[in-house]
Formats: structure tokens, C-alpha cells, sequence
């Protein structure tokens, strides 16, 4: 099949496909005679691999990865689990700072009314926030 029918059967852009490529997570494909890359149900399986473990948070590196393990013929499971704990610690890490933030956010809405008028400056509200905002907080 050509880039463009790739494309449409997996849901992605042929400029996602010719990017893959170049980064090797799809092998170079053959090519037909008029020179149009020719792809085959293989290719369709791993952008398909490719696009779920994608939507499941792994970057192109752990991806490239998890298919070098399969291409020596190893199981990728431990590895995969390895990745799996570590973003499930980051996702814990940044719910943890989505809720101080909601709080924050929270806080800072109810004493908004109770402010200082604007004397100047940009926004009373925000202004507020920078001084009693923790400075060690990192936007998520």
C-alpha cells in the first residue's frame, strides 16, 4: 500500500510515517517501480504498536526500545513494566501538584473580592498569587 493508504488505515499524517522512518522506528520500505514507497501489513502492525504505546505515555526512545528488544528476538516485558513504574510515579507527582494548585487556585478566587484596589498595577489577583505563592512550585 502506498504512504497515503498507511496513513489513513492507522489515523496518522504521511509526515508522521516519513518521520518514523527517518527516526527508524520503520524500516525503510520497498519501493514500487514508479518509485512510491510500497507498505505491507507488517508496517500497518508496528505504526499501529507505535501509536499505542504513544497514547500509553512512551516517548520515540522507549518505543525504539521496546522494538530493538523485539527485532533480537527478547521480550520487552521487563523493560516495558520498568518504564511503566516510573510514569505512574510521575503521573502521582504532578496529581499531587494539580491539587495544591486547584487549592491554590481555590484560595486565591475567595480572597480576590477582599483585595486592595488596583493601584497600578497589572492584576491585583495575579500580582497577589506572586507574593504568597511557594517558590519552589513548578506549573505541571
Amino acid at each position: 500500500m502506498k504512504i497515503g493508504e498507511l496513513a489513513d488505515r492507522v489515523g496518522v499524517n504521511p509526515k508522521t510515517i516519513r518521520f518514523y522512518e527517518e527516526k527508524g522506528l520503520l524500516p525503510a520500505p520497498a519501493r514500487r517501480p514508479s518509485g512510491y514507497r510500497d507498505y505491507g501489513e507488517e508496517d500497518a502492525a508496528r505504526l499501529s504498536f507505535i501509536r499505542t504505546a504513544q497514547r500509553l505515555g512512551f516517548n520515540l526512545a522507549e518505543i525504539a526500545e521496546i522494538l530493538a528488544f523485539k527485532e533480537r528476538g527478547e521480550r520487552p516485558c521487563d523493560y516495558v513494566l520498568s518504564v511503566l513504574d516510573a510514569q505512574v510515579a510521575d503521573v502521582d507527582r504532578r496529581l499531587g501538584e494539580l491539587v495544591a494548585l486547584r487549592a491554590e487556585l481555590v484560595a486565591l478566587k475567595a480572597k480576590a473580592d477582599r483585595l486592595p484596589a488596583d493601584s497600578g498595577c497589572y492584576c491585583k489577583i495575579v500580582e497577589h498569587a506572586g507574593t504568597t505563592a511557594p517558590a519552589t512550585r513548578h506549573r505541571p
